[in-house]
């Protein structure tokens, strides 16, 4: 199997966690797909008419994307339960909506920066975005400490992961004010093995 991904992106990182937490990471060769919306990779376009990464090219050639349906793929191969049963279930994959939506408003502001001329850049926007980002971290405060320090499953991967990547692109922002008990698991969650092994390299 060949994973299409570019190693900064948040998305991909979430199926690489997965990928060592299940110990599947020898069976999927990646593959650098690496470019901007305005000069997406051509290996890309060939998988994903989105142009999104990450895609996945199944041994049979056929391929799946978006990350959380790879997510999903690869918890079921290896029968890991990330995604839970019953009621759990759909925690799980509410939590992981929400950190993909979290992810989600980020890039915007991101790419807002680096791809929009500076003239036409629109600060509200990018304001707009950060509210969402910091309701989202309230309520993973407020209503989902409990979830986050149960058993591991693909709704923490996906949450740390999004956490992660707001320190890489908008540490400045300060996305722990009043959410103190959320940036103390977090502070655990990064420690593990799978969270150092897939830390984004710099720039």
């Amino acid at each position: 199997m060949k994973l299409y991904h570019s190693p900064t992106s948040p998305y991909v990182r979430k199926v690489r966690v997965l990928l060592l937490e299940t110990g599947q990471s020898d069976d999927v060769e990646l593959v650098n797909a690496g470019g901007t919306p305005f000069a997406p990779s051509d290996a890309l376009m060939a998988r994903n008419p989105l142009t999104k990464v990450p895609a996945l090219e199944l041994a049979d050639g056929s391929v799946l994307f978006d990350s959380r349906v790879i997510c999903a793929y690869f918890d079921d191969r290896a029968k890991a339960g990330l995604y839970q049963s019953g009621a759990a279930h759909w925690q799980a994959r509410t939590l992981e909506a929400l950190a993909d939506g979290m992810l989600d408003a980020a890039l915007l502001i991101v790419f807002e920066g680096r791809l929009r001329p500076e003239e036409k850049q629109m600060e509200e926007w990018c304001d707009a975005q950060w509210a969402k980002i910091e309701r989202a971290c309230a309520v993973m405060t407020h209503d989902w400490m409990g979830h986050l320090g149960g058993p591991l499953d693909m709704g923490q991967i996906a949450a740390g992961c999004a956490l992660s990547y707001l320190d890489f692109r908008l540490d400045a922002r300060g996305w722990r004010k009043d959410n103190d008990a959320l940036a103390a698991w977090f502070k655990a969650f990064e420690s593990r093995a799978s969270m150092v092994a897939t830390r984004p390299p710099t720039g």
